[in-house]
Parts: C-alpha cells; sequence; structure tokens
C-alpha cells in the first residue's frame, strides 16, 4: 500500500496555491489524497472462491493423486479411503486455498494487481464522487466548487467540477490540470503534483467564474488526507 509522507511544508504548499487560485475565482478549491479509495473485499472473496473451486476440481480430475499425497504427508500408509474421509480432504483442501488466497490478497500487493483496472478506476470515481458530495457539491452559491482527487495505490486522480462550472467547461478541459498533476506525482511528488493541478484548475476558474469583490471563500485552504 501506498504510504501517504505528507510534511507540513507539503500541505503549506498546496494550500498557499489554493489560495493562490481562489484569489482570482469564484470558484471554491477542495484537494483531497488518500493511500486507497476501496478495501476491495468483494474482489478478494471472488479470487479465494475461485482458487478454492479450481483446488476441488483438480482433486476430482486427479483424486488418487492427492489422496496419495495426504498419505505420505500424514503418514498413513495404505490408508483405507471412506467417502467421509474423502470429503474431510477436499473441504479441508478448499479452505486452505481460500485462506491463502485471502491472505495474499489482503496483504499484498497482488490484491490491486488482481483487480481489473476497470473496477479501480470505478471505485476511484464513486469515491471522489461521494468526497465532492460531502466536501464541495453546493457549499457554494454559484455552485462552483471544484475537486481534486488522487488515490495512490491505484495510481488514479480525479477533477470532479459543480453543476455550474460542468455546464460551462467541458471535461476534456481539466486533461491540462491532470497532466500536470500526474507528471510529479509519478516521481513521488504528491504535494507538487496537487499544486500544479490547483494552478491549472484556477485558470480555468477564473476565466469562466471570475471573482467578485463580496466573494468569501467557504471552504479551507488545505489538503485533506483520507
Amino acid at each position: 500500500m501506498a504510504k501517504l509522507a505528507m510534511t507540513t511544508a507539503d500541505h503549506k504548499l498546496v494550500s498557499d496555491a489554493v489560495a493562490a487560485a481562489e484569489a482570482h475565482s469564484a470558484g471554491e478549491i477542495v484537494t483531497i489524497v488518500t493511500p486507497r479509495s476501496d478495501a476491495y473485499h468483494d474482489v478478494t472473496l471472488i479470487w479465494s472462491a475461485l482458487v478454492a473451486f479450481l483446488a476441488l476440481s483438480a482433486l476430482e480430475i486427479a483424486p488418487g493423486f492427492y489422496l496419495s499425497l495426504v498419505e505420505r504427508l500424514l503418514g498413513l500408509w495404505g490408508h483405507e479411503w471412506t467417502p467421509r474421509s474423502v470429503l474431510a480432504v477436499a473441504l479441508t483442501f478448499a479452505a486452505l486455498k481460500f485462506g491463502g488466497m485471502y491472505l495474499l490478497m489482503r496483504f499484498t500487493p497482488l490484491g490491486l494487481c488482481l483487480t481489473p483496472r476497470f473496477v479501480r478506476n470505478a471505485r476511484v470515481r464513486a469515491r471522489a464522487l461521494t468526497c465532492f458530495r460531502v466536501g464541495a457539491e453546493s457549499r457554494t452559491s454559484g455552485r462552483t466548487g471544484v475537486l481534486i482527487y488522487v488515490s495512490l495505490d491505484e495510481h488514479h486522480a480525479e477533477i470532479i467540477a459543480d453543476a455550474a462550472i460542468a455546464s460551462k467547461v467541458a471535461p476534456e478541459t481539466w486533461g491540462h490540470a491532470m497532466k500536470a498533476m500526474l507528471d510529479p506525482l509519478r516521481a513521488g511528488q504528491i504535494a507538487q503534483g496537487m499544486a500544479a493541478a490547483v494552478a491549472e484548475v484556477g485558470k480555468v476558474l477564473a476565466e469562466h467564474f471570475p471573482r467578485s469583490d463580496d466573494d468569501t471563500n467557504e471552504l479551507p485552504d488545505r489538503l485533506i488526507e483520507v
């Protein structure tokens, strides 16, 4: 799992970038960085069940080989197998395979590797939308909030805009902000990437939603770690 290593200086860098961007627009920018967007329990269970099923299938295909292996491991030379004892071996074999795969999926990067990318991207998007609704959506009178969300383990980022912005700014417009963010992120410079994205988002907001004299920011200018 990716580790957050955000220092006080990192938080200040992003906060300063947000403050600078909001100084020229009526928009509110929220930045969130998280190690992982989902626990993927369902994916873990699916893979564990699949491995257990394959283990049972292997036992059914070559029962003699596996039963003789059990005999050698337990010292049961010439053991007479009954239906009950065969079933016990099958259940034990399946349980061990299920448990072993479950642990592998939970405690190593294997879990993310075996999770399809479209599933990871969908979970990041869903978590980003949830954070947006809680932290930015409808928090401004003009509905001009923007969320910049980074999920480190999934290597995925999202930029989500409130209703007023989405009605005027095409989704592809955020491509410059995304590129500006991803290059530093690949180099492990999380705060620098977020600050670069904030600057690009600020340009878009300043163009379409310039700041008025009586505008006040309602959201804190800070980087949120979840």
